[in-house]
């Protein structure tokens, strides 16, 4: 396999529910199947359809059309008024259908969800296959009346470009190999975030094609949006991942920091994992502020253990809500993940409650009874620099509890201070080296 093989990998799934609000309602109502139905916020010929159904969109209504053209072009058109918390109650059946197959990551609106691949996962094949185990899932879990459409690429933000591209149930790929050529062919429009205005400024700038703006070099681009938008969508457009919800992160710098850890026998239990997990927690927020960032959220992912027995009633039990895979280690399990979001913080006292809150939420049962791997990652990284001072000190004096505890720890051994929670695995998860990562010294030892 040569350099360009090991690049030409996804690491996002994009999925995007087609007609959400009008195919919950036709799965509600199967004498709605198959005729024009539109969704309505209120039962009146002045308003307009908040969603409209493929049969609707053949015809030439669609969201946004006004109740009385709707009815001018079909008079057959079935109306519906929209009822939010149905379509509420659907879509997190849908993200429970998702999970079965891969973690949800993101969550962009009610009828989107966003999975990051990991590993393996990015393999084109492999995430082929994600893909149309979704579609399948939640067919078998929520109904034959739900379709989605999904974008497979290597950020987010192509991801998402990927889904709007074949409606709908479509399922399309842009891999790094064949960027930008791949997406020249799309209007303006095509892009998230591009809208009616944004197009006019474009267009008076002299940028009136796909092809006109891929063309343009990284200085060009940002001088055309006129903010650092322009630096990322450059970026996002040849497939580079620079974090979705901040301003760019050069390539020299990095986009999250983690650890992870296959546990020992002695830790395979839920108190030994939540040992390891501070642990692992401990040595990431301290890398953070040595290498001198804020985080936005952290990502907490477990792996349990499975018997045969477990496995197969998970496969073909009426959970509906886990994934089955084979670990690398033969070992046969199940996973889950989470990810909080909260104001850009390095202190490890704010982390920890971070960490808390989404261990609270780790699953029960004898199926998740045998941990056995934990990984912590902070994500949407912020340089100190680029963070804006508070009028509001932290409680408790945070960053400098953390300041102190890093001097001690570096002049005489990482885990010289730290909080009770890591004590049943303080000497648990050495540091090691990664493919993806090689240590680094701080102090008199390396992290």
């Amino acid at each position: 396999m040569g350099a360009a093989d090991v690049m030409d990998l996804y690491g996002f799934l994009h999925v995007d529910l087609n007609s959400f609000f009008a195919s919950v309602e036709q799965q509600l109502h199967p004498e709605y199947r198959n005729k024009p139905t539109g969704v309505v916020p209120t039962v009146a010929d002045t308003t307009s359809l908040i969603a409209a159904s493929y049969e609707a969109k053949a015809l030439g209504i669609k969201t946004g059309t006004r109740v009385l053209d709707a009815k001018r072009i079909c008079p057959e058109i079935i109306l519906v008024h929209g009822d939010h918390a149905t379509y509420a109650e659907y879509s997190h059946r849908i993200v429970a259908a998702v999970e079965r197959v891969c973690p949800v990551a993101h969550t962009p609106s009610i009828d989107e969800m966003v999975c990051q691949l990991l590993g393996r996962e990015r393999e084109p094949a492999r995430a082929r296959q994600i893909a149309l185990e979704i579609k399948q899932a939640i067919r078998d879990d929520v109904g034959e009346t739900l379709r989605c459409s999904i974008g497979m690429a290597p950020n987010r933000y192509l991801a998402k470009i990927a889904s709007d591209m074949q409606k709908p149930d479509g399922l399309v790929g842009l891999l790094p190999s064949g960027l930008p050529g791949s997406i020249a062919h799309l209007d303006l429009r095509d892009l998230p975030g591009v809208g009616a205005r944004t197009e006019v400024r474009l267009n008076a700038r002299g940028v009136h094609t796909m092809p006109e703006l891929l063309a343009l070099d990284h200085s060009a681009m940002r001088r055309l949006f006129d903010s650092v938008w322009g630096d990322r969508v450059y970026h996002w457009l040849r497939g580079n991942d620079t974090g979705d919800d901040g301003a760019p992160i050069p390539s020299t710098i990095q986009r999250s920091l983690g650890h992870s850890h296959v546990l020992s026998p002695e830790h395979r239990t839920p108190e030994g994992a939540w040992a390891v997990a501070h642990k692992l927690l401990h040595k990431a927020a301290m890398r953070l502020r040595m290498e001198k960032f804020y985080a936005g959220s952290l990502a907490m992912t477990i792996k349990y253990a499975l018997s045969q027995s477990q496995a197969a009633g998970l496969k073909d039990g009426p959970s509906g809500n886990e994934r089955v895979k084979k670990h690398g280690s033969g070992l046969t399990q199940t996973g889950w993940g989470m990810e909080a979001r909260f104001r850009p913080c390095q202190d490890t006292l704010s982390l920890l409650e971070a960490l808390q809150g989404c261990w609270k939420q780790a699953p029960g049962g004898r199926e998740h009874a045998k941990p056995f791997f934990v990984g912590i990652t902070l994500r949407n990284l912020v340089p100190e620099g680029e963070m804006q001072g508070s009028l509001f000190e932290e409680p408790g004096n945070r960053r400098q509890l953390s300041a102190t505890m890093d001097k001690l720890n570096l002049k005489y051994g990482h885990t010289t201070l730290h909080f009770a929670g890591m004590l049943p695995a303080r000497e648990s998860a050495p540091t090691r080296i990664a493919f993806t990562q090689i240590p680094v010294q701080y102090g008199h030892e390396y992290m």
